[in-house]
């Protein structure tokens, strides 16, 4: 019998060129240091994006947020800007001490995009800013909006009536389509979410309360975004949301770093050689965590060390990065399920454009088990009272993962960090949660027995 081939190799060929590969295909937990990181001087060479493009989409994040303020209330208090709070998180640092045996130094924070206003994940910043930039290009072209004109008059019908005439289509796991259903119809936009079948039942009901078209596959996320883009091709007024290749996705994303640089000053903290910043991205498809990083990566520069969670089914960025094939390359080609309960994670193919802008700027991934994270949902909200989806706790699993793993300790010796740890700051990205419905996340908390 002829063994199927990946990318020209066998299983057995890749495995010894990659012997991690062995543990992933076995849905165990992995730490993975990446072997192409670099300092950030000898990165940025090599990477068409930089500081400007961010500043660009901060700006234009400014212009709309009178507008923000008056559509969504719930964002008055921060004039329209969509920011999260970041918190620190002692008793769940103890807990998690205790639990794996295992002494973790440094100060503990939870970075809470699982509470941004609007809809309640890290897809907020992402996807309401590209639905923004559109908005912003078509009213331009039609000659309604200029530089300098009060973007509250986007809320009248004048506008609504001219996006009415426009659609806007993005497949999703269920957050993303949260975000940019909810925008888009906002502005009066026709829009459709395809979604996968992984995507949870109560994102599906949300949508379609808000007017939004729900489009559901039996397939997993690749599918529906590849359905998604198909049927916008055929509409020359519909405008495709592409997750995996979305350059204005990834500036979304970034804009969070200078902000976050502000938050750690008002709460002096100081990042520099010797208070080191670890920050811990749980990763799908990999625009959210790989934007954050760009951003941090622009304004901390050597001083942080930026790490992606997968599940242990669904590791596509890890595979992606690590075997140089990035999107040329599914979990599924390696025989992994991409079945996972982190239904924002739960993506088989990586996005070959993040993974490329990542290789020398990602110092490593790590896979979490499902039960894991659950346990870990648990913990938080019996130690903060804080209570996430679970892919958002794929992040907290990174700092065990760094102290107790071989890889995460040479990791450390080689960039000469294991003396400084003592004044490190590590903080867990809470990627989403809020929205969750109290039922279901009883039922969360339940399986964290």
């Amino acid at each position: 019998m002829k063994k199927n081939k990946i990318a020209g190799k066998t299983m057995e060929a890749w495995k010894e060129e990659y012997p991690l590969l062995d543990k992933l295909v076995s849905t165990k937990e992995v730490f993975w240091v990446n072997p192409e990181y670099e300092s950030f001087q000898t990165a940025s060479q090599q990477i068409s994006l930089n500081e400007n493009d961010v500043k660009e989409a901060e700006e234009r994040l400014k212009r709309f947020a009178p507008y923000i303020a008056k559509v969504f209330p719930e964002t008055k208090e921060m004039d329209g800007i969509i920011e999260s709070p970041i918190v620190y998180i002692p008793s769940m640092r103890q807990q998690l001490e205790q639990v794996y045996e295992q002494k973790l130094p440094g100060d503990f924070l939870l970075k809470c995009d699982s509470h941004l206003p609007i809809s309640g994940s890290i897809k907020a910043r992402g996807g309401i800013y590209e639905v923004l930039k559109h908005a912003e290009e078509l009213a331009s072209q039609h000659q309604l909006l200029k530089r300098g004109d009060d973007y509250v008059i986007l809320d009248s019908e004048k506008f609504r009536s001219l996006f009415s005439q426009y659609s806007i289509a993005v497949g999703s796991t269920g957050n993303l389509g949260l975000s940019i259903g909810i925008m888009s119809a906002k502005m009066g936009f026709n829009v459709t979410v395809h979604m996968s079948a992984d995507a949870k039942q109560w994102k599906k009901d949300l949508l379609r309360s808000k007017g939004v078209t729900v489009v559901e596959y039996a397939d997993d996320y690749s599918k529906a975004v590849e359905e998604g883009r198909k049927q916008a091709e055929k509409d020359p007024n519909c405008y495709f949301i592409d997750d995996e290749n979305s350059r204005d996705l990834f500036l979304g994303y970034a804009v969070a770093a200078s902000r976050l640089k502000q938050q750690l000053e008002d709460l002096k903290i100081t990042i520099d050689q010797d208070h080191p910043l670890f920050v811990y991205l749980p990763c799908g498809v990999g625009g959210g965590p790989g934007g954050v990083a760009f951003g941090l990566k622009l304004i901390f520069r050597d001083h942080v060390h930026c790490f992606f969670a997968e599940p242990t089914h669904s590791p596509c960025m890890l595979i992606g990065m690590m075997t140089g094939l990035h999107d040329k390359v599914s979990v599924q080609d390696f025989e992994i399920d991409n079945i996972t309960a982190a239904d924002g994670l739960a993506v088989g193919r990586p996005s070959g454009f993040v993974g490329k802008v990542m290789e020398p700027l990602l110092s490593g991934s790590y896979t979490v088990s499902d039960d894991k994270m659950y346990r870990l949902l648990r913990s938080l909200a019996d130690t903060e009272n804080i209570y996430l989806e679970p892919s958002a706790l794929a992040g907290m699993a990174g700092p065990v993962h760094l102290w107790k793993s071989t890889e995460g300790q040479s990791y450390l010796n080689h960039h000469q960090l294991t003396d400084k740890m003592k004044k490190a700051v590590h903080i867990v990205w809470a990627t989403g949660g809020s929205m969750v419905p109290k039922e279901i996340m009883e039922e969360y908390y339940r399986k964290g027995l």
